[in-house]
This record gives structure tokens, C-alpha cells and sequence, in this order.
């Protein structure tokens, strides 16, 4: 059975799991978790709002997958909740602003522990720091030049695929990406920006 579900295309799991059929639905989950999530995280810019937006957005896929209609690839609408999802939460914290206790984000230690020992440690502080000025500025970004700016960095996506994602047009996409480009080259020295 489980060979079944590997070999099934998107297309016939989703109408698999229309008809309730939750292995069908598993291995939808099993598929596109991990894009989804990268989304998510890239978007929130937190691991534990990425895991709320991803189950948030999978609960309203499973909730509304009869309205599914396949004129998108599954991948790409389950993209699209999940942008949303995690949009929502940003508006939500937004709303009601919250302290963090977080000391030190678990991410960076690995970085450092993992870090080329050859390279000059200078170097690699100064990439490290180039790397943050960078995040903290396309943070920094409205909603929706963020949200692009983020679609477009994961997997090196094309403005078409861009577009797609976020559910606008492809002329909307370039735009807000040249002006999410002229407010990054203001905010970070020359050298920051050629990262992005």
C-alpha cells in the first residue's frame, strides 16, 4: 500500500484524500512539509511561528481540499496557504507584541561549531554579520515586498514562480521586487547587498 502512495501522482492523491482517504493525505503531507515550511520559516523568521503557520495551513488545507479545483499544482496552492498562514501570524504579532525569552538562536551555535576551520575567522564573522544586516533588513520590509523578496530567495525561484506563489501577477512580482531591491541597496552598505 505504501508503494502505491509513493508511486501516486499529486493528482490522484488529492482525489484520493477528497474522498477521506488519510494515507492519501499523509502522503501529501509527507511530499510538501518541507517546502512548506522553508516558506513559512523564511517569511516568520521564527522555527516555532513557522511550525504554527505550516499547521495552520495544512489544517486548512485538509478543511477545504474539496475546494481544490487543480487548475494549480497541489504544491503550489498548499504554497499559497501556507504564505498566508504565515502572514497572519506576523499581523497577529504585530497586533499584540510579545518579549522574547530566547537568549541565543540554536541555528547560529551550529553555524559557528560547523564553520570551516581553514577559512580566517574574520572572514567568516564578517559573512556572518553581512548575513544578519541582510535578514534584519528584508525583515525590516513591508508585508508584501517581504513576502516576495522571501518566495524569490528560496530555491532560487523565478519571478513567474514568484508570481504563482504569492498569487499576483507577474508584472506585480517585478515590481515590488525592484522596490524591495532600491530599499534594501539604501538600508545595507555595497558589500551586504551583493548577498541578496
Amino acid at each position: 500500500m505504501k508503494l502505491l502512495m509513493a508511486a501516486a501522482s499529486d493528482g490522484v492523491l488529492v482525489g484520493m484524500a477528497k474522498l477521506r482517504d488519510h494515507p492519501a493525505f499523509v502522503e501529501l503531507w509527507n511530499r510538501h512539509s518541507h517546502v512548506a515550511f522553508k516558506v513559512a520559516y523564511r517569511i516568520t523568521g521564527s522555527r516555532d511561528d513557522a511550525e504554527d503557520a505550516i499547521q495552520d495551513a495544512w489544517m486548512k488545507a485538509y478543511v477545504h481540499l474539496n475546494t481544490f479545483d487543480g487548475r494549480a499544482k497541489f504544491s503550489t496552492w498548499l504554497t499559497r496557504i501556507a504564505i498566508n498562514s504565515s502572514l497572519m501570524i506576523l499581523r497577529r504579532k504585530r497586533a499584540r507584541p510579545e518579549t522574547s525569552m530566547d537568549i541565543t538562536d540554536g541555528d547560529t551555535w551550529q553555524h559557528w561549531e560547523i564553520a570551516d576551520q581553514t577559512k580566517n575567522v574574520e572572514e567568516l564573522y564578517a559573512r556572518h554579520e553581512r548575513g544578519e544586516h541582510l535578514r534584519r533588513a528584508i525583515c525590516r520590509l513591508q508585508p508584501t515586498l517581504r513576502t516576495v523578496v522571501e518566495i524569490h530567495q528560496s530555491n532560487d525561484r523565478s519571478v513567474k514562480e514568484v508570481a504563482e506563489l504569492a498569487g499576483i501577477s507577474v508584472a506585480a512580482t517585478k515590481s515590488r521586487l525592484l522596490r524591495a531591491r532600491k530599499l534594501l541597496r539604501k538600508s545595507l552598505c555595497p558589500e551586504e547587498y551583493m548577498t541578496l
